[in-house]
């Protein structure tokens, strides 16, 4: 399938964005890979161009969209659950300095969506003994940022919801990487929990 024109790499950019956003609403995809899967869907194995695919803020704009038009009637109330368990976790974890990011805090979480935190410790092993002391009981996984460092992942279960601890250390937080991120601490989340509940009123 050829793209001529910018109209028509457009449209395409639209279709994938839609068919990815309904991976993610309905089946928990992550971006990349619903990204991925959707221009496969619709392109087949043609060689996909970068300008072709759309950016996750589209993709989010497509998530808010379709939960509003199909989960119109539990998604809000799901995302404030999630929004509290979050807070509670964060509180608890205080002295590490959470940010939450992802879903729970742009506001596009629904059905198959965790609770994802950033910590910040001069020595990670730390958050893990903290963890291990509460009697939690975690699994660890890693990966790498963009500037190739080992991130460590601590995933676990709170009250039925999947929660993942990513570590970092204090310089990260210090230093500012990974401001390009949507992140809020314990007083932000508060302060959009606050905001929502007087939108209610």
């Amino acid at each position: 399938m050829m793209i001529h024109t910018p109209n028509e790499a457009e449209s395409l950019r639209a279709e994938i964005a839609a068919l990815a956003a309904r991976m993610i609403a309905e089946d928990g995809a992550d971006y990349a890979s619903a990204k991925r899967k959707a221009a496969k869907q619709l392109l087949g194995n043609h060689k996909v161009k970068g300008d072709v695919l759309p950016d996750n803020a589209q993709i989010e704009q497509e998530v808010r969209e379709y939960n509003e038009l199909f989960f119109g009637d539990t998604q809000p109330q799901r995302l404030l659950h999630l929004r509290q368990l979050a807070l509670e976790i964060m509180d608890e974890l205080e002295r590490y300095s959470p940010y939450i990011v992802g879903a729970v805090l742009n506001g596009t979480a629904g059905n198959h969506s965790d609770i994802h935190l950033h910590l910040f410790a001069d020595n990670t092993k730390d958050v893990a003994i903290y963890l291990l002391n509460k009697d939690v009981q975690f699994e660890v996984s890693e990966s790498f940022n963009n500037r190739n460092d080992r991130i460590e992942t601590l995933s676990f279960m709170y009250k039925n919801e999947g929660v993942h601890l990513v570590l970092q250390d204090q310089d990260a937080i210090r230093s500012g990487h990974g401001k390009s991120t949507e992140r809020a601490n314990a007083a932000g989340l508060r302060a959009i929990l606050s905001e929502a509940e007087t939108e209610t009123e």
